[in-house]
């Protein structure tokens, strides 16, 4: 079953399409016009080019998307043949499920438009980060503290001395 209100009998189930690169949006579009119940959860990213800073929607999990079916009653072959979908994940020529509570715990993080909210834990004193958005795009630093639910205290080099600076941690990745 794949939205709460449906029947307990429904026998609908999450399954894994793979995307073409970077064109997962797309993908799902295509597959909401022809009637299917799509999930693809994406986040904000800051795109730097050409000295202009942008933020945009990029996949949670680029390259893939979440598709329910009942395998018994929906025909499924038409999505391999999809714009922006390359084929379904399968097992002995079958679509592979994906684990029970997955997308229901990935739905319950994120809002309408199927922006996630943070999911990852918690950055770790004396991690070494790499900043992703920001005056201070792409350099490292090093975690000092927390500093509050969204906000990490780091520790930048520069200039040969170590400046503290509070930065989203949306804007931070593993160094």
């Amino acid at each position: 079953m794949c939205r709460v209100w449906q029947m307990a009998d429904d026998d609908r189930r999450w399954y894994v399409a793979s995307t073409k690169s970077g064109r997962e949006l797309e993908a799902r579009g295509n597959l909401l016009r022809q009637g299917y119940e799509v999930f693809l959860p994406v986040q904000r990213r800051t795109v730097r080019h050409a000295r202009r800073q942008t933020e945009k929607l990029v996949a949670y999990f680029p390259g893939y998307l979440f598709i329910c079916l009942d395998l018994q009653r929906e025909r499924w072959r038409p999505i391999e043949s999809t714009a922006g979908v390359l084929r379904m994940i399968k097992a002995r020529a079958a679509p592979l499920p994906a684990p029970v509570g997955l997308v229901e715990h990935l739905q319950s993080r994120a809002d309408d438009e199927g922006i996630l909210a943070d999911l990852g834990g918690s950055f770790q004193p004396g991690q070494t980060v790499r900043i992703t958005g920001g005056p201070f795009l792409e350099q490292l630093a090093v975690v000092d503290r927390m500093s509050g639910e969204h906000r990490v205290r780091v520790l930048l080099s520069l200039m040969g001395q170590e400046l503290p600076v509070e930065i989203d941690r949306r804007h931070l990745e593993e160094g």
